[in-house]
This record gives structure tokens, C-alpha cells and sequence, in this order.
């Protein structure tokens, strides 16, 4: 399907305007990434500076100039601005311009320009906060779905398909990589990353999302490694630990058991997480129990967390050196969407193949 419009001379001018559609789009994408995190309104207020509540005039608001003109620093309190907004802004432009590219005039560039307004915001957002937020996931899984009805009902099927497969897959991963590593293997909003992908790329192209995406934050893990000696989160130095209790000459050792020492270390040993399946937790009905079995398959949170002294839920800090999976996801999505064809005739046959369900 694809769009008839003006003529040859004024493509330029087709092309100028898609580009700044995408700074502004990007200008917006700002903002959600700065509030959606905080459960603010995208709406309402206006634009504002985060440091000193200034608000922006429209001259102020206008994408990559205003940071330009202003020198990166607010008008009001003359605190820096971060460059991110630029950064979103061009990248959102260029990504539109890149998806152009790739599919031309036709109908398969309104769900790739859609995927870019989704991935970019996500990926910024995860990388900040470690979050993927339903209020872009879910409604992103439908998007992907209902874009694909003007295509016809093998498009539905395959983004339907893929929306499953994905979710069920990573589902299923993020089970064995607890059972694997006794602890979270897998973000728990990943899994809807991954299905928002199955629907706008088709299920073909999730193993090559895997695949990108695992070697990517393979190859920058390697690289944290060898930098920083860790690509994990870096614990407290052996300086910071404690002295042992110094011990009273004139104590009576006999006093204490040669058994009491095991047995206090393994009460001092950190209990491994658990996992409960709330449909076999006692004094439940039959009814209620077969109700839950579909929901906690899918969607209960894996491992259980552990409780605090006040019987809350401890919240996960990364370390330093951590990397969150979903913006390598996201990356992938946007290599398979804009080089898949590509890809597919320079990589070898095996990863061809992964490609071959790319639009």
C-alpha cells in the first residue's frame, strides 16, 4: 500500500517536515519520559524547569534551537539543562527519518513511526528507573495489533502471534532463569517489552531481537568487565567490613561448644528467595483456586520478594555497573525493523533465517 502525494519536487519538502515532526514528537517524548516514571500528567502543567519551576515561554520550547540559543541553561535560575532533551529530540528526528528510508511512502511506515514513539521513551525511562511502565507497554501491545488490520487478517494473526509468543516466551525464561540462579534472572517488564515487539515485527523476527539483544549486552558487559572489573553491581570493599569483636583474655573458651559456631553461621546465612504459587496457598476454595491458576502462571511476580522488618516488600537497588535489559531489547527492535534486510543478505544463513519474517 502506498501513498500518493505530491510531486518529485516537493518530496524534499515531504521529507523536512517528517524530520520535524520528529524533533517535536521527541520535544513530547521529553516529557513523558520526565513524568510517566513520577505518575504526573503529560498534560498538565506545561513546561516547566525541573530545578526551579520556571515556566517555558514558546520561544523556550523549540526542539534542539531553545537549547541551542539558551546555552543549555534555564532562563529563570541559570541551572544547566541536561543535554538528554537534545539528545531525545535528534534521535526521535533521525529514527523518522531512518524509517522512511526504510519503507518509503507506504502504510508499514505508520507502525514503524509508532514504534519509535513507544521504544524511545521506554528505553530512556528504563535506563533511569528500571522500569517499563504499563501506561506504554499495554497500550503499546494493542497499538501494534490494530495497526495491523488496514494490512489484512495475516498481518492480525502474525502481530497477534507475536504478541503471545513473545510474552509466553520470556515469561517462560524469566521462571527458568529464576530456577537457574536463585534470584531474578529477568526484569518482570520485560516480558511486555518483548510482546510489544512481537506485535509491530511479527513473531519471525523475535529470535533475532534475542539474539541482537543478548550479544549486544553481552559485548558491553565484557567491556564493564574489563574497565571496571566487574559487570555487575560492586559491593561494599573489604575496608568498610567490620572488625571481628576482640575477645577477653581471661574468658572461659571451654564454656562455648565447637558446635555452636556451624550453627550460628548457618543462621546467619541469608535465606534463599521462594517462590509460592498464590493458587496453592491453604484455605483456599476449589473455584478460586482454578481462577488464579491462568493469572499466577503469567503474571505473578518471580521470585517473591523478600520482607523487611516491617513486613514490606524490599525494593532491588542496582549496582553501579548494572545495565537494564530492555534498552538492548529496544535497540534490537530497531535493527531488525530498519536492517533486517540488510542483515539478512550479509550475516550468515543461520542468522538470516532469524530475519526472515522482518517487514
Amino acid at each position: 500500500m502506498t501513498f500518493t502525494y505530491a510531486p518529485g519536487w516537493a518530496e524534499p519538502l515531504f521529507i523536512l517536515f517528517l524530520f520535524i515532526l520528529g524533533l517535536c514528537i521527541g520535544s513530547f517524548l521529553n516529557v513523558v519520559i520526565a513524568r510517566v516514571p513520577e505518575g504526573l500528567s503529560i498534560v498538565r502543567p506545561g513546561s516547566r524547569c525541573p530545578k526551579c519551576g520556571h515556566v517555558l515561554s514558546w520561544y523556550e520550547n523549540i526542539p534542539v534551537l531553545s537549547w541551542l540559543g539558551l546555552r543549555g541553561k534555564c532562563r529563570g535560575c541559570g541551572m544547566p539543562i541536561s543535554p538528554r532533551y537534545v539528545l531525545v529530540e535528534l534521535l526521535t528526528g533521525l529514527l523518522f527519518l531512518a524509517c522512511l528510508k526504510r519503507f518509503d511512502w507506504t502504510y508499514e511506515l505508520v507502525p514503524a513511526l509508532v514504534l519509535v514513539f513507544l521504544l524511545v521513551p521506554l528505553t530512556f525511562i528504563d535506563l533511569e528507573h528500571w522500569i517499563l511502565p504499563f501506561s506504554l507497554t499495554l497500550p503499546g501491545i494493542a497499538a501494534g495489533v490494530l495497526l495491523a488490520i488496514p494490512q489484512g487478517s495475516e498481518a492480525v494473526a502474525r502481530a497477534g502471534l507475536g504478541a503471545a509468543v513473545g510474552f509466553l516466551g520470556f515469561r517462560l525464561m524469566e521462571y527458568i532463569g529464576w530456577r537457574a540462579f536463585k534470584r531474578e534472572a529477568l526484569g518482570g517488564g520485560d516480558k511486555f517489552l518483548v510482546a510489544l515487539l512481537g506485535a509491530f515485527l511479527g513473531w519471525h523476527s523475535l529470535l533475532g531481537i534475542l539474539f541482537f539483544s543478548s550479544l549486544q549486552g553481552s559485548i558491553v558487559g565484557v567491556a564493564l568487565l574489563a574497565l571496571t572489573g566487574r559487570a555487575g553491581p560492586r559491593g561494599a570493599p573489604e575496608a568498610e567490613a567490620p572488625p571481628p569483636p576482640a575477645q577477653d583474655p581471661q574468658a572461659d573458651v571451654s564454656l562455648t561448644s565447637p558446635m555452636e559456631a556451624p550453627a550460628e553461621a548457618e543462621a546467619a546465612e541469608e535465606p534463599e528467595p521462594t517462590m509460592t504459587w498464590d493458587f496453592t496457598k491453604p484455605g483456599l476454595p476449589l473455584w478460586k483456586r482454578v481462577v488464579l491458576v491462568p493469572w499466577c502462571l503469567l503474571f505473578q511476580p518471580i521470585p517473591d520478594a523478600e520482607l523487611d522488618e516491617a513486613g514490606e516488600e524490599e525494593e532491588w537497588v542496582p549496582g553501579p555497573t548494572n545495565i537494564p535489559f530492555g534498552p538492548w531489547l529496544a535497540l534490537a527492535g530497531l535493527e531488525v525493523m530498519l536492517l533486517g534486510p540488510l542483515l539478512a543478505r550479509v550475516l550468515p544463513l543461520e542468522v538470516a533465517l532469524m530475519l526472515g519474517g522482518t517487514r
